[in-house]
């Protein structure tokens, strides 16, 4: 539901990727299928292990940790604060991985961003390529 509500919101976005790890509702016939009708790139990580997926876990800790740090008493007030925390993230926050811009003017950009993160996870599996 989340996704298909997703998608609804933003009917004309391109080259997107989906991120998760290997759950049980991620990997569903019908989901995939959802994904793969939609054209919508799938990135699983390999095992579970949060490092192979550092990028969607930094994403979630910011969220968590900076933008969503109080209890709830229900889903109504939940759901207005990661509509916040979402907007935030997306618009307000300057992001150093994507050289200062805001989520929201990176989707605007054309060609390459410099991203100035490290894959650690490459680096220790010897992997190591141009993320620089």
């Amino acid at each position: 539901m989340a996704l298909k509500i997703a998608l609804a919101g933003n009917p004309n976005r391109t080259e997107l990727i989906h991120n998760s790890d290997r759950g049980v509702q991620y990997c569903c016939d019908a989901y995939v299928k959802l994904l793969q009708d939609k054209n919508i790139q799938i990135s699983m990580t390999e095992n579970g292990d949060p490092l192979e997926n550092a990028i969607a876990e930094r994403v979630n800790g910011i969220m968590k940790q900076e933008l969503l740090e109080e209890i709830f008493s229900d889903y109504q007030i939940a759901q207005k604060a990661v509509a916040i925390a979402c907007s935030t993230y997306n618009h307000l926050r300057p992001h150093g991985s994507i050289n200062n811009l805001k989520p929201a003017e990176a989707h605007q950009k054309n060609g390459e961003l410099k991203k100035r993160w490290k894959n650690y996870w490459q680096i220790k599996h010897g992997k190591e390529d141009c993320m620089e």
